[in-house]
């Protein structure tokens, strides 16, 4: 093989080539390539983040779902308690109605009741005073006519 100018030449060339791109080329390419990774790294981290902060935020997602369903329970806990004790007091409100008007009825029952004896003793006296009348025939004066009437209606 022979060494002649074109190849010496070529291999200047090259030479100066490398040199040239060593010296202006590769450092552009190797900073862009530096840059690319820091962001490359940089949006790797921030996935990393992002994955954790989701996952944080997943358990107090999960923390306010499950208080949100334990104070719904106690709502509607406290909901049925009210319900029971308006129901309770209606029905003692009730009871307390249906004895109050027993017992008025039961008054009036008896106040009637005693109209109706006192009734029946004055139409009986009556009766009594016009029986016994006619067979006195007026021999009882009405003095002593009206002593004897209220005895007996305080005998009946």
């Amino acid at each position: 093989m022979e060494i002649n100018m074109t190849f010496l030449g070529q291999m200047i060339s090259f030479a100066i080539l490398v040199w040239f791109t060593t010296k202006f080329i590769w450092p552009q390419i190797s900073g862009a390539i530096e840059e690319r990774q820091k962001k490359v790294a940089d949006g790797l981290a921030a996935a990393e983040r992002a994955r954790a902060e989701l996952k944080d935020a997943d358990a107090k997602v999960a923390v306010e779902i499950k208080q949100a369903r334990q104070q719904a329970s106690e709502i509607i806990d406290k909901a049925q308690q009210q319900g029971n004790q308006l129901l309770e007091k209606a029905r003692a409100e009730a009871t307390e109605e249906i004895n109050r008007l027993k017992a008025q009825a039961q008054d009036d029952i008896a106040s009637m009741a005693q109209r109706a004896r006192e009734q029946l003793r004055e139409q009986v006296g009556a009766l009594a005073i016009q029986g016994a009348s006619k067979i006195v025939q007026r021999e009882i004066d009405p003095a002593a006519h009206k002593a004897l009437l209220d005895q007996l209606a305080t005998e009946i």
